[in-house]
């Protein structure tokens, strides 16, 4: 008997997490080796764009965001994003051993909180209506309830970049993680209607003629490219364990 499809959306969702975790330390090395030799990320340097171990890293990451883009094909996203916690526990245990970066115990206490929460959503997790076309996305992306929060994330995203990021965004790690994060709640439901799109039109009922999944292409694009320059910023600024931990809370 085959694999059920929530159960290989929770391996993908698994695999995912690995890579991302290990994402963060290859690229946190690569970062401080870059700006040992140049000016930093967090600062407005890109020498880390010369450097292969942050390469290592991005495509180390790169994997993980597929596998968790394919994982959101198979489940719904309620069993999906819980599993990001894992992350958490590969960054930290990997930092600990590669970086120096040590977690105090109330942080290695919020991991475990988290990681047991996530346990109890996945397992408690109540039946979600998955759509199955991209314009069934589109009519609930639609709804003004969504254009709402949409403008909310925005318009919050904004004030980040160009009131708060300035001022203290080396000080303060919730400026970056919240520009990423906010992001991100845009960029699931895109890559939810880019994976229909795909699965469909590998299944005979071509989606490419519709400008519905041109436009979530398009969202999926630039949020993915905002996270990743100030994912960059934050990493170099403030430990990894740290960083996924605030990452996961936010999602």
């Amino acid at each position: 008997m085959g694999l059920s499809e929530n159960s290989k959306g929770l391996i993908l969702a698994v695999a995912s997490s690995a890579f991302i975790g290990s994402s963060f330390i290859l690229k946190k090395k690569g970062l401080k080796r870059a700006g040992a030799s140049g000016t930093r990320a967090g600062v407005g340097g890109y020498t880390y764009l010369l450097e292969p171990l942050w390469w290592a890293g991005m495509v180390t990451m790169i994997v993980g965001e597929v596998a968790n883009f394919v994982a959101y094909v198979y489940a719904p996203a309620v069993l999906v994003t819980p599993l990001g916690a894992l992350s958490i526990i590969i960054s930290a245990v990997l930092a600990h051993f590669m970086l120096k970066e040590r977690l105090q115990k109330m942080g290695i206490l919020g991991c475990i909180t988290c990681i047991v929460g996530s346990v109890v959503i996945v397992i408690h997790a109540p039946q979600e209506h998955t759509p199955n076309s991209v314009q069934e996305i589109w009519a609930l992306a639609t709804q003004p309830d969504f254009l709402i929060y949409v403008a909310a994330t925005v318009s919050v995203v904004l004030a980040l970049v160009l009131h708060f990021e300035p001022r203290c965004g080396q000080t303060n790690i919730l400026v970056y993680l919240g520009i990423c994060s906010l992001m991100g709640s845009l960029t699931v439901v895109s890559i939810k209607a880019i994976g229909i799109a795909i699965k469909l039109t590998l299944d005979g009922i071509s989606q490419i003629a519709y400008p519905q999944t041109w436009f979530f292409l398009t969202v999926a694009a630039v949020c993915v490219v905002t996270q990743l320059n100030y994912l960059n910023k934050v990493t170099i600024a403030f430990i990894s364990p740290f960083i996924s931990f605030l990452s996961y809370l936010h999602c």
